[in-house]
């Protein structure tokens, strides 16, 4: 009888969990964008100091709770011999976040490799995907429109498989796509 109530009371009490990785290359900002959004939906959250975050080895595990739903996210390495373990966690993810370092423009081709690696993988069709053009904080970063046609480039037929959504973002202050000289 303790098992059965257990169990109907795990049922009704649980929330419903959506997986969603966070992909880009290393020092692309992954890890300081999912610190920061820790911070904003758990205001007691101890986030890490950005000066303390080092690349991630790996991967960092951040769940957040909005409601009755909450969201895992898996922030994946994204050294070169990381993004070769990317795969593994595509069967169980609900939603990717693929980060562009829209400050380092000499980078920007081995981002465009690593997105048209991920995005051609058949486990991720029909998976919603978000865009962020990252470090708009930067002096002179590359446009959102500029990464979003650079990735499109490298995966056209695949992300028209899929909702997508592009957004400029700065993890270190939190803004968004209302970052002035990026609103379309």
């Amino acid at each position: 009888m303790f098992h059965l109530l257990h169990g109907l009371y795990k049922r009704c009490t649980q929330k419903k969990e959506y997986f969603i990785l966070i992909l880009g290359l290393d020092n692309a900002g992954k890890t300081t964008l999912l610190e920061k959004a820790k911070t904003k939906f758990n205001p007691s959250y101890n986030s890490l100091n950005p000066q303390r975050i080092t690349a991630t080895v790996g991967l960092n595990i951040g769940k957040i709770d909005i409601g009755d739903v909450r969201l895992s996210f898996w922030d994946l390495g994204g050294q070169e011999e990381l993004q070769a373990l990317w795969d593994k966690y595509y069967s169980e993810c609900h939603a990717i976040v693929y980060v562009v370092d829209a400050s380092d423009r000499p980078r920007l081709d081995e981002s465009k490799a690593a997105f048209a690696s991920m995005i051609h993988n058949p486990h991720l069709d029909g998976i919603p995907l978000l865009l962020l053009a990252n470090k708009q904080d930067v002096e002179n970063p590359l446009r959102v429109n500029d990464v979003k046609s650079c990735l499109a480039e490298a995966g056209a037929p695949y992300i028209g498989r899929r909702e997508c959504v592009a957004l400029a973002s700065s993890g270190l202050t939190g803004n968004g796509s209302d970052i002035p000289e990026i609103n379309n």
